[in-house]
């Protein structure tokens, strides 16, 4: 996976909330195995009618909103547990998404796919929402290592929560094999000692 490290980039603003994984990814588009082609069905639902024309109103489709973050409601990736959601919101280009709480499915299936959740608190969230409103070119900082997210124009920021072990393989750009593969040679010196430890002194046989 891509490392994330620190990010500092322009939002899209969803302001809305109990979005879930069928909005996210609707399931008829759930038949491919691979992860290719899925960022051009992301809110296909909300994004296009029912004759595929775009729906102008509708914030990915328009031009004063871009970057890699997206800005969303509360209970963020509710319902079924399909990891084509995350596959989706990666495939479009977005590298974090920020809302006030997340489904744990939908958080866990995230930061597999190399995709940061940051939940901040309400209040938070809704400055993080009127700064974007009164600017669009507003610009979020987000750094994992000190796990803050800050507005750029104000400074306003606050901490958030991330499990250490995927913090560590986000930094490093690890998936779960990446990580093991990385202990390798602490494994073995590890058990080297224990089987030192454990043999039978030469002198007492």
């Amino acid at each position: 996976m891509e490392k994330f490290i620190q990010l500092t980039d322009t939002v899209v603003p969803l302001d809305a909330e109990n979005v879930d994984t069928d909005q996210i990814i609707p399931a008829r588009f759930l038949k491919a195995t691979d992860k290719e082609g899925f960022g051009e069905n992301l809110f296909r639902d909300w994004r296009f009618d029912k004759n595929g024309k775009p729906n102008e109103d509708f914030v990915l489709n328009q031009n004063k909103y871009s970057g890699s973050i997206l800005l969303a409601g509360n209970n963020f990736g509710c319902g079924s547990s399909r990891e084509h959601a995350a596959w989706a919101i990666k495939a479009y280009g977005f590298k974090a998404v920020v809302s006030s709480y997340f489904a744990d499915i939908f958080k866990g299936n995230a930061l597999n796919n190399g995709v940061l959740p940051v939940q901040v608190s309400p209040k938070f969230l809704h400055k993080l929402f009127t700064s974007v409103e009164i600017d669009s070119n507003e610009k979020f900082s987000i750094d994992l290592e000190k796990q803050m997210i800050r507005i750029e124009s104000s400074g306003d920021a606050e901490h958030f929560d991330i499990d250490p072990y995927k913090k560590t393989c986000l930094i490093n750009g690890y998936d779960d094999i990446d990580f093991l593969t990385s202990k390798l040679e602490a494994i073995k010196n590890y058990e080297q000692k224990r089987s030192g430890k454990q043999a039978v002194p030469q002198e007492t046989l």
